[in-house]
């Protein structure tokens, strides 16, 4: 057996769980990238090459294609959530953060018409709970009286404004996303991603 060894001929620090941690992290980044540039069927050896792992941490981290796209949907929900909890937070910030992910993660927009997994329940009900938090958080910087505020308003903008964003490159689907809101007569803050 070959026993790795850096430059100084000494072997490297295991770092545990800060690299499984690091690892992960770059999984998710490199999922949200291959799924958007080449759809959902990607190869999973992409994901691993583009975030810099062997297949083995790849596995280790997600068993199978739904266990990496539910990754993915779930990272997009959280930073919407934290967006919309800033403190300086807006409601066009918030979109502009909503709309950053819909433009670089194609398995996004697939969780927003959740309504239309038919045939999986399971995968029905995790993107309909998803769906639900992202509703949850636009609803919460909200204004009051605004032009979405009506019940199935938002959800309905969101969904019309997803199946906008088409194109072979981001800076088409972003300029379809936002040319979208503006039709809607909805001020959309920077679209970048939470923290960025």
């Amino acid at each position: 057996m070959m026993e790795h060894t850096g430059r100084d001929g000494r072997r490297p620090a295991n770092d545990g769980p800060k690299a499984a941690a690091r690892n992960r992290a770059a999984l998710v980044t490199a999922a949200r990238e291959i799924f958007a540039e080449h759809g959902l069927e990607a190869p999973l050896s992409a994901i691993a090459r583009r975030a810099g792992v062997g297949q083995g941490v790849l596995y280790r981290h997600f068993p199978d294609r739904t266990a990496a796209v539910a990754a993915v949907l779930e990272e997009n929900v959280r930073q919407i959530e934290q967006a919309a909890e800033a403190e300086d937070a807006t409601f066009a910030g918030v979109l502009g953060v909503l709309t950053w992910h819909l433009i670089e993660s194609a398995a996004f927009i697939g969780l927003l018409h959740a309504d239309r997994a038919a045939g999986r329940s399971d995968i029905r009900a995790h993107a309909l709970g998803l769906s639900e938090r992202v509703e949850r958080a636009l609803r919460r910087r909200l204004p009051g009286g605004h032009r979405l505020s009506a019940v199935n308003d938002l959800v309905l903008s969101v969904a019309m404004v997803s199946a906008a964003v088409t194109g072979p490159t981001r800076e088409e689907r972003e300029r379809r996303a936002l040319a979208a809101w503006r039709l809607l007569g909805v001020e959309v803050g920077p679209v970048r991603a939470f923290g960025g």
